[in-house]
């Protein structure tokens, strides 16, 4: 019993030690981007010798993961969230806008550049699909209005991506298309590309989703 009560401080220490390094990471990200993330610079910043950070992440890998699992988690439990409380496709379109804007770096970190020389583990993998999986399921509510496209039977074929989910090709497509215009759009927009080009980013946002929503494509 008195080694567990002498544990308990060791961890909550060990845990808000791995908070400020991860703050410090969203920092340097943020300044000069996940490639350029490193520890030895941040256990600069902390007073604390790269040794010493190191008993708290493997590496800079182990760090960018544990950065990556939890924008991945934040982002699930958002649309978890929104559909739970009842959010349709559109619904879920705004809950992944206002997450993006909250932070792009987290945004940028999970959809931008991939960062050369890593690989996801499997876990993040895992997350992303309940993502999707949140997606399909509300792409799926909505009521199809055009039919088979020729894409849809390269997608019977090809629907890996869609974990198992058993919705038809048509539905599987309309995700895609959301999925890949909604990104389009916040991509564009986060990364400043619609600065002094005079309209309403928000408002293009709601004018694809409309059309998204409206032609079930």
């Amino acid at each position: 019993m008195a080694d567990t009560g002498a544990k308990a401080p060791r961890e909550r220490y060990r845990t808000q030690v791995r908070s400020e390094i991860k703050q410090h990471a969203w920092e340097q990200i943020a300044s000069a981007g996940a490639s350029a993330l490193s520890l030895n610079a941040i256990a600069k910043r902390m007073g604390m010798s790269g040794p010493a950070l190191y008993r708290y992440f493997a590496g800079r890998d182990d760090l960018l993961t544990e950065l990556i699992r939890d924008a991945y988690r934040s982002l699930a439990d958002t649309f978890r969230a929104a559909a739970g409380s009842g959010a349709d496709l559109a619904g879920l379109a705004h809950a992944l806008r206002g997450w993006a804007l909250e932070d792009p770096q987290r945004y940028f970190l999970m959809y931008g550049t991939p960062v050369p020389g890593y690989q996801a583990p499997d876990d993040v993998t895992l997350i992303a699909n309940e993502i999707m999986q949140v997606l399909l399921d509300a792409c799926a509510a909505l009521e199809l209005r055009d039919g088979r496209a020729p894409f849809d039977e390269h997608l019977e074929s090809h629907r890996e991506w869609a974990a198992g989910h058993p919705a038809p090709a048509p539905v599987l497509r309309r995700a895609l298309a959301f999925w890949t215009r909604m990104h389009g759009v916040l991509s564009l927009e986060l990364a400043g590309h619609f600065a002094g080009m005079g309209f309403d980013a928000a408002l293009f946002f709601e004018s694809e989703l409309q059309e998204l929503t409206r032609s079930g494509t």
